[in-house]
């Protein structure tokens, strides 16, 4: 970053639905005006997906997809970040320039946000633990078949409780994910800060504002999850907009 953050955590407003609506205004015009960016970040992010199906395919343990599925979005905020120093740029009128931009995580190396994505990382990977034993719970016991091949073993009764099971712990660690990056990731770009207090106050923007950061949480959720159907494709687009967006809904906050 060629400027110097402001020290500590800023005076923050409230949120409404007025709000969101601007703040997907504004992530859109921020992709219209660097779309170069906001594609590439998402090939980064659509490559990470492609790798992950192409790993379970060749391991012959595509049953993994299903909690690969749930817990992918949980590595969305690295491609995000990349998108609110666009849109920081912008904002500041400062020049867009790919160095600055690609090394937004390195630059930062001496500061907090590295702890922040490193968290995000060791949360990511719990998941995947816990979902193996989730499997293991419900379909441990199961007559020996192939899952990867044999997908009617989630229509038996164990097999679908277990997919509901999955899917409500899968989207309570997304949730916590948002709760305490969705303020926390920008605030760390925008001002010097440490990390925990950057989780905290991420934690008590939610909390303060329930229904429209739940809504914000459902849109980035229902987008996404629609996005990647079309082998991903539509994340060319959803990502870079979600990105910009969350950044303006940042500063949206900030008085």
């Amino acid at each position: 970053m060629t400027d110097t953050p402001a020290l500590g955590v800023p005076d923050l407003g409230r949120v409404n639905m007025q709000t969101l609506r601007d703040a997907l205004a504004h992530g859109w015009r921020d992709f219209k005006t660097a779309p170069l960016f906001g594609l590439f970040f998402a090939s980064v992010y659509i490559l990470g997906g492609l790798l992950m199906f192409w790993v379970t395919q060749i391991t012959g343990q595509t049953y993994w997809l299903i909690f690969a599925a749930i817990g992918f979005p949980l590595i969305g905020p690295f491609a995000a970040v990349g998108l609110y120093e666009v849109s920081r740029r912008l904002e500041a009128g400062l020049p867009l320039q790919w160095a600055s931009i690609l090394g937004v995580v390195m630059y930062q190396r001496n500061r907090q946000l590295p702890w922040l994505c490193a968290i995000i990382i060791i949360i990511f990977l719990f998941w995947f633990f816990i979902a193996h034993m989730i499997f293991a719970l419900f379909l441990g016991l199961s007559t020996m078949t192939n899952v990867s091949t044999s997908y009617e073993i989630y229509l038996t009764p164990n097999g679908l409780m277990m997919l509901a099971f999955g899917t409500a712990v899968g989207g309570a660690f997304a949730l916590l994910i948002y709760a305490i990056t969705v303020v926390a990731l920008p605030l760390l770009l925008d001002r010097e800060i440490d990390f925990v207090t950057a989780m905290i106050t991420s934690f008590n923007v939610v909390m303060e504002n329930p229904v429209p950061m739940l809504l914000w949480a459902l849109i980035i959720a229902l987008m996404t999850f629609a996005a990647m159907i079309p082998a991903f494709l539509g994340l060319f687009v959803i990502l870079p907009l979600l990105g910009h967006a969350t950044w303006h809904l940042y500063r949206s906050l900030v008085i």
